[in-house]
């Protein structure tokens, strides 16, 4: 089966999401002077979670999760959202936002490996060296062994990678578990799991540090919250249950471009000859892969729909009632 990619509409909003997460890392910076790692993760999660409800207001979810679909959905936050943020956010104290960018965006690869034993698809070889090129670009643009500051610590990168794996193995088990119109609902369990671990994580690890009120606080958290975490979670969702997890993945190694646009403005960053260089390595690697094949049934669980005499766990979701 051909691959789905985005249709023109969709590649605007992608494209959007793609800016709010480039940003996040300049804002993540910024916030890290005001509040520890944990809170700063906490308190995304948590604007994350108010203003993605006030989008549910608007575009209802498709369908009503069944008990044990939230209940696993709630589950998933843990990897998706506080993990994620949490070895991120620690990380980012020591390591510099375009080095955590091209380490956390590897995330494609691991996207690409978990979906072979996971989503039981076979990558072509098309796809694999379009990664493969793409990875190569995002190196030579953000050129994480260069740089005025120290080598980073070698926990920060392992915090670093862990991250990038934890959010690609909730990436296809999401996408294996629902089906797409299950994904907004999905999308808000999942915050909601992941903000709620991070709270308590927060109050249990670190009482005695919390957050600095000020201006540049509430602007990044704001940021965070809304645009980089709402905004893009709802678009990223989405657009997962109609793409296979290893295409759509491959889109993002356009973040590290734009945090690197961003440092290059407000911190002063310049491209170079290697990095233009990686620049058209990386446009390369997005041709390629919106041309490569995968095998397989990509997007759609492996569970049956649910026959009429089965208990509504097993469809994985239950039509919202009144008018469609």
């Amino acid at each position: 089966m051909e691959p789905r990619h985005p249709d023109a509409r969709s590649a605007l909003l992608l494209g959007l999401t793609f800016v709010a997460w480039g940003n996040n890392y300049l804002f993540v910076r910024v916030g890290l002077v005001s509040a520890s790692p944990i809170w700063l993760a906490a308190l995304r999660a948590g604007v994350g979670v108010l203003a993605l409800g006030l989008i549910l207001l608007f575009v209802p979810p498709r369908v009503r999760l069944t008990g044990a679909d939230r209940r696993f959905a709630l589950l998933l936050g843990v990897p998706n959202t506080a993990a994620f943020l949490g070895l991120w956010f620690l990380a980012a104290a020591s390591v510099s936002p375009g080095q955590s960018a091209v380490i956390i965006y590897t995330f494609p690869l691991w996207v690409a490996l978990l979906s072979v034993p996971i989503l039981r698809q076979r990558l072509g070889a098309g796809h694999w060296i379009s990664m493969a090129i793409g990875f190569a670009g995002v190196l030579l643009v953000s050129q994480p062994w260069v740089g005025g500051a120290a080598r980073p610590p070698l926990l920060a990168l392992v915090e670093l990678l862990g991250a990038a794996i934890c959010w690609a193995f909730a990436t296809v088990v999401v996408q294996r578990r629902y089906r797409p119109e299950a994904m907004a609902s999905v999308n808000g369990y999942q915050l909601l799991g992941g903000a709620l671990v991070l709270l308590a994580l927060a109050v249990a690890v670190d009482p005695k540090h919390l957050p600095v009120p000020s201006p540049s606080l509430w602007v990044s958290v704001a940021w965070l919250g809304v645009f980089g975490t709402a905004f893009a979670y709802a678009v990223w969702f989405d657009l997962l249950g109609r793409i296979p997890a290893a295409t759509l993945s491959g889109y993002s190694f356009f973040v590290p471009l734009v945090a690197l646009s961003v440092s290059a403005v407000f911190l002063g960053e310049r491209l170079d000859p290697a990095q233009g260089v990686g620049f058209v390595l990386i446009l390369g690697s997005i041709y390629g892969i919106s041309r490569a094949k995968i095998r397989g049934v990509p997007g759609v669980p492996t569970r049956p729909s649910r026959g009429p005499d089965e208990p509504s766990a097993s469809a994985g979701s239950e039509p919202r009632p009144g008018p469609r």
